[in-house]
């Protein structure tokens, strides 16, 4: 017999405090994918949608100050 068990909800890091700059691209590098480097969406980071909104801009940043490769 199958057991069930209910998933940990996500937690928005920046709603609980946690800050995102593009000068600090080794925070930036946990929403972006491995393979290819694209921004990772909502489902997998657990951010919200204003904050979601927040680490797309400051990886588009980071990119275009080449701290970060646009692709991999």
């Amino acid at each position: 017999m199958a057991e069930f068990y209910r998933k940990k909800k996500k937690i928005c890091q920046l709603c609980a405090g946690k800050t995102v700059n593009y000068k600090n691209p080794e925070i930036l590098k946990k929403y972006i994918s491995q393979d290819k480097g694209k921004i990772l969406p909502r489902r997998v980071t657990g951010a919200c949608s204003k904050h979601q909104r927040v680490i797309a801009n400051q990886i588009k940043n980071a990119r275009f100050m080449a701290l970060l490769p646009f692709v991999k």
